[in-house]
Formats: structure tokens, C-alpha cells, sequence
């Protein structure tokens, strides 16, 4: 619990104190209201971080000991992947009667500011990937505050929900070095987010389980517009890689068609595999081979959990990690229905 000077929740008052400010400045501050200076915002923030300070609505009754509300911190909403995401969470949400306080940081100067007055309007907290810094999730936790991190490694305190990502990377990999493939590009920055670290430590270990050199990763963000961009580097190169490994669908459907664009056949020259399975992945031409991840399942395990941990019926953080599938189609290149139960065909 967030130490006051009387060892109960910190107050504005303590945060006053601490910051050696007046309550009318701090309030400014917290309420995002009336001029104050850069020199005394930062005196502010760093005191209500010191001490974990919570905000509590005024027009909250005390006899309510929750809001039925559930706060979810994402980094962006482009691109398909969030929609499912979104959609498991909410349906989830809905038929258990929790609304859901929806919180972007992508270009948010002040996100920890944000979550921390988001915290004062839910009874717990689910954070997505990178969208916030683990410090700050720490200082939820410091205010028992329930947070539940999705696509995150494990942080203590905490529940985490992920999806599997490492094995079926190398899974993916070595099926394309037994078909031939020598010369592989991961593209994808792995420091994006715990999940594309996963993917490509799962790639340079099938690289390395056959003695070739692990690539450095191609850096480039999750978009389809950096995948076209990409690939039409690589089209005015003078040696070009037999397979591209990408870290998710969007990069590899911007990828396939500047390369089919620019005259390269895909998959009889180069390869190239996504990751998610969004929708348009099984529509191209040709059709992408991907994983597989159960985006709305991972939605709405995410929101069982934290009602779990709110409810009190249970007490104690768990880890769950939910398995992915290979599925394949024509841009591998590789005859399909030799590569294990788990895998999926779909041509």
C-alpha cells in the first residue's frame, strides 16, 4: 500500500507536502486544469510517483466499493491486430456486466498522468505489450491497484495473459531451411514488444540448431508500409535473401506485393511468412503462411482474469500462455501435411 506519512493511502495533502507545493497547485496539476509551470508539474508527478498516489473521485460514493468497470491501456489501434483483441474483451466485459475505460499512449506526453487518473475510475487494469513502462505498472501494484499484462513477460504481482511465440518460430524457421532455404531475414524490430523479441529468439534458434549465422533482424516497425518499403530495398540490392521471416501479417503483405510488383516470384524466389493470421492473409495471392494467434481469446482471457483478481475470488497472480498454430499456405513455398498435428492447412 502506498506509505502516507500516516501509513494509510497517500492523499493530496501527502503529495502537497512531498512536493512542497500548495493543495490549488497540486490540484492544477492532477486535474489538468489552470496554468502551472513546468518546474512545479515536475515536482508534482515525481512526489504523487514517490508516493503511489491514487486519485479518488469526489463524486464517488463511499458505500461503492467497486465501479463495474475495467480500464484497458494499449499502445495504438492501428492495424487488425487490436479489433480482435477488442472484440474478446469487450464481449467478455459485456456478458458479465463490466464496462470498459479504453486508454491509447501512442503519443500521450504523459501516460503514467493518464493511468494514474484512469485508476481512480476502474476497479483494475489491463495493460498491453509495451504501452506502459514496467515501472509504472509497478506503481499500480504498489497502490493495489489489479493489473493483468497481455503480450508482457510475467511481472510479480501481477497476472499475465500471452500467447506462445518462441517454439512456433522455430517451428516455422526450420520447416523453411528443410525445404531448401538458406539465406533468411527476420524483418521486425524485436524490441517493439515482448512477442516480436520471442518470434525472433525462436528464428535465430533454428538458424543456429543448423549451424547458419543468425542475421541481425531487419528494424523495421509492424507496418504494412514499412514491409513495401522493405521490399523494395531489396529490390534495388545487388544479392537478395531466399526467405523473409516476418514478424507479423501487415509487414509481410506490404512485402509480397512490392516484391510481386518488382518481378519477383513469390514463393518460387523468396518466401515470405507473417505472423497473426489476420484476414486478409488467406484473400493474397499468394495465399500467406502465418501463426496463428487467438487474438479474441486473448481478449477475453485477459478480462476473466482481472475480474478474477477484483472479485477476490482468487488471490494469487497466475501465468497463462495460450498455444499458437503454423498455418500454412502457398508464400512458404513448402508442400503442406507433413509438419505435425498442430499445424494448420489452408490453401
Amino acid at each position: 500500500m502506498p506509505p502516507g506519512p500516516t501509513g494509510k493511502p497517500a492523499t493530496i495533502y501527502d503529495v502537497a507536502a512531498l512536493a512542497q507545493l500548495s493543495i490549488a497547485t497540486v490540484s492544477r496539476v492532477l486535474q489538468g486544469t489552470g496554468p502551472v509551470s513546468a518546474k512545479a508539474r515536475a515536482r508534482v508527478d515525481q512526489a504523487a510517483h514517490e508516493l503511489n498516489y491514487v486519485p479518488l473521485r469526489a463524486a464517488r460514493s463511499l458505500a461503492v466499493q467497486r465501479h463495474e468497470a475495467h480500464g484497458l491501456v494499449l499502445p495504438d489501434l492501428a492495424g487488425p491486430f487490436y479489433g480482435d483483441l477488442l472484440m474478446g474483451y469487450e464481449r467478455w466485459a459485456g456478458e458479465h456486466g463490466q464496462s470498459v475505460v479504453l486508454t491509447v499512449t501512442h503519443g500521450n506526453p504523459h501516460p503514467a498522468k493518464t493511468v494514474r487518473d484512469l485508476a481512480s475510475r476502474v476497479d483494475g487494469i489491463v495493460v498491453h505489450g509495451n504501452a506502459l513502462g514496467l515501472d509504472v505498472i509497478q506503481d499500480l501494484r504498489r497502490a493495489n491497484v489489479p493489473v493483468v499484462v497481455v503480450a508482457h513477460p510475467p511481472v510479480t504481482g501481477c497476472d499475465s495473459v500471452r500467447t506462445e511465440s518462441a517454439a512456433s518460430a522455430e517451428r516455422l524457421t526450420t520447416r523453411l531451411l528443410d525445404h531448401g532455404r538458406q539465406d533468411l531475414l527476420f524483418v521486425g524490430d524485436p524490441a517493439s514488444s515482448y512477442d516480436v523479441s520471442q518470434r525472433y529468439e525462436g528464428f535465430a534458434k533454428a538458424l543456429d540448431a543448423r549451424g547458419f549465422k543468425v542475421p541481425e533482424p531487419e528494424r523495421v516497425p509492424l507496418t504494412e508500409t514499412a514491409g513495401t518499403a522493405f521490399a523494395r530495398e531489396l529490390l534495388r540490392a545487388t544479392t537478395r535473401p531466399d526467405g523473409l521471416v516476418c514478424a507479423n501479417d501487415e509487414i509481410a503483405l506490404g512485402a509480397v506485393q512490392a516484391l510481386r510488383d518488382g518481378g519477383v516470384g513469390v514463393p518460387s524466389e523468396m518466401v515470405v511468412t507473417g505472423w497473426d493470421d489476420v484476414m486478409a492473409a488467406r484473400y493474397v495471392s499468394p495465399g500467406l503462411t502465418t501463426v496463428r494467434q487467438p487474438m479474441a481469446e486473448l481478449g477475453r482471457l485477459a478480462a476473466q482474469r482481472l475480474h478474477e483478481r477484483v472479485t477476490g475470488e482468487r488471490t494469487r497472480a497466475r501465468n497463462d500462455v495460450l498455444p499458437t498454430e503454423l498455418v500454412l499456405r502457398d508464400s512458404c513455398g513448402t508442400a503442406p501435411g507433413d509438419d505435425g498435428t498442430n499445424t494448420a492447412v489452408d490453401n
